[in-house]
């Protein structure tokens, strides 16, 4: 799964906003090392930064004209991993429709067509990477509290209803443009967007509260799941089966080999473990699993690491589900009857079901049996086993965990 990062913000009314940024207008252009330093309009690093606020704000809005920065009203930097800039601007509409991607655009001549906002923008750029992160987007009307246009371009969450616990705030919807934005999500219609944009908001109370909680170094905050309910990310991304015990196939237990076990063992660092791969939109994480298993197994065996196929199993294990789930004791078996596994070159993954293209030629690695750990975690076993085998494991997973 994956952990994203956490940017916790404090909505505030755009008054308070203003204020504090007069009332920095006459702070010190310098500060002590890695504090926050103004900046002038013409600084480079400020229109690079301001440019790509921008792309991203008019990527995730719903109106139908460009927006342009008419005015800066304060801008500050700070040397971070990078260098972080702390912007507040006034955007404006201009003539120019998103469709027709003109490079020059001028603002409307008249005022009422302008709809200002006052916007709050965080972006994070590490140059030596050519890479700008948008940490924070705040956006208010700076005098018409109107909708900006009912145009749209595509489904966006409606900042009319009264909601709750202000699940309509500017500042979640900004949350979720960006979310939008960064995983490239569309929504069939404004009330699937709008539900989406609730359940965006649960996970994120859910993430705020677990992250309180944590005593490790964990951190829980936005990612690409964060739109799904619970049980839309069981359906999709977890194995039903694992919990049906009465589909378990027994195994053959595991013999207990002799020898001091190490204070730890980090078998990527010994070269067994192959680049994090991605299952996408499949219930397919019990292939992952063992063809993870078999490629650490093959790579003690031989001295060889090689990516293998998880599509085989897919596709050619009849007796799991495909993207429905499956069992690992299956899919053992499956590969013995098969004769081995291809490559992830040979026999690429798609993420969904298809008929089986295997060919015997092209198997590159094979097993002849498998065995089964003992239940308890602590069991000689696993602790004497390190340095001679490569294990797989399944771990309960939750949206939020």
């Amino acid at each position: 799964m994956d952990v994203g990062f956490r940017h916790p913000v404090l909505l505030c009314l755009i008054l308070a906003v203003l204020g504090s940024v007069l009332a920095d207008l006459d702070g010190p252009l310098m500060g002590a090392p890695g504090s926050a330093v103004r900046l002038s309009e013409n600084d480079p690093g400020l229109k690079k930064a301001l440019k790509f606020a921008e792309e991203r704000y008019n990527m995730g809005s719903n109106a139908m004209h460009v927006r342009r920065v008419s005015k800066i009203l304060s801008a500050s930097k700070q040397q971070v991993k990078g260098i972080r800039y702390s912007i507040t601007v006034e955007l404006s509409n201009t003539q120019c429709k998103k469709a027709a991607r003109l490079r020059i655009c001028d603002f409307y001549p008249e005022e009422q067509n302008l709809k200002t906002e006052v916007c709050v923008f965080e972006v994070w750029d590490i140059p030596w990477e050519s890479k700008s992160t948008l940490l924070k987007q705040k956006c208010q009307p700076a005098v018409d509290p109107k909708p900006v246009e009912t145009n749209k371009v595509e489904f966006l969450p409606l900042s009319t209803k009264p909601v709750e616990e202000s699940v309509d705030s500017v500042e979640l919807l900004g949350q979720f443009k960006e979310f939008m934005v960064r995983y490239n999500r569309t929504y069939s219609s404004q009330e699937e967007a709008d539900r989406r944009l609730r359940v965006f908001h649960e996970n994120l109370k859910t993430a705020e509260k677990l992250q309180s909680l944590d005593q490790g170094t964990a951190e829980y905050g936005v990612t690409k799941f964060s739109d799904l309910t619970e049980e839309e990310f069981r359906t999709l991304y977890l194995n039903p089966l694992l919990s049906q015990q009465n589909l378990q196939q027994s195994m053959k237990p595991a013999a207990m080999p002799r020898g001091p076990a190490p204070p730890n063992w980090d078998w990527r660092e010994h070269g067994a473990v192959s680049p994090v791969k991605n299952q996408g939109m499949c219930g397919s994480c019990w292939a992952f699993s063992v063809t993870g298993n078999i490629e650490g197994q093959w790579f003690v065996k031989t001295g060889k690491l090689v990516s293998l196929s998880e599509q085989e199993l897919v596709d050619c294990d009849t007796v799991d589900q495909a993207c429905g789930g499956g069992l690992p004791s299956n899919a053992y078996e499956a590969i013995e009857k098969l004769g081995g596994l291809e490559t992830e070159t040979d026999y690429s993954y798609t993420g969904k079901k298809q008929s089986c293209d295997f060919t015997t030629d092209k198997v590159t690695a094979y097993i002849n049996s498998s065995v089964e750990l003992s239940k308890d975690e602590n069991g000689e076993w696993k602790e004497n086993n390190t340095l001679k085998k490569v294990v797989k494991m399944g771990i309960p997973s939750q949206l939020c965990n």
